[in-house]
């Protein structure tokens, strides 16, 4: 919306009681304003298909740590997140849990450790995404 809804004080107010569609219509962006904060916000939401995820190393960066303690520890965080998003998978499936079932309902997605590519709602990359 690019405009408020008047108030009984605004000078515009008595055109929207006459036609509140007509302001209504009037106060949504021009077909160009929509399509350009589309592109920005696809662009910015865009998973790439190369991108890392919480829990996961790239195998050419591996050899970056050395040390075995920490190898250990970050291949335990590993399998955790992998045994949450099995977890959530697995709820997603029980019908008994709230909101999990009729017409319509997706499946929760938001905080699954992994993604593919493009606009998923799904992953936590381990950098900054908007």
């Amino acid at each position: 919306m690019r405009k408020l809804i008047p108030h009984e004080d605004d000078r515009d107010y008595e055109n929207f009681i006459a036609n509140p569609q007509l302001t209504f219509l009037s106060s949504l962006p021009t077909k160009l304003q929509a399509t350009k904060v589309m592109a920005v916000q696809d662009t910015l939401s865009t998973h790439s298909p190369d991108e890392e995820y919480l829990g996961q190393v790239n195998q050419l960066h591996r050899h970056w740590i050395d040390d075995r303690r920490v190898l250990e520890l970050f291949n335990k965080f590993s399998s955790k997140l992998e045994e949450i998003e099995e977890i959530i998978k697995c709820r997603n499936k029980d019908d008994r849990l709230k909101n999990r079932s009729g017409a319509g309902v997706p499946p929760y997605e938001l905080l699954l450790p992994t993604s593919g590519p493009g606009v998923t709602g799904r992953g936590i990359p381990n950098s900054i995404s908007i």
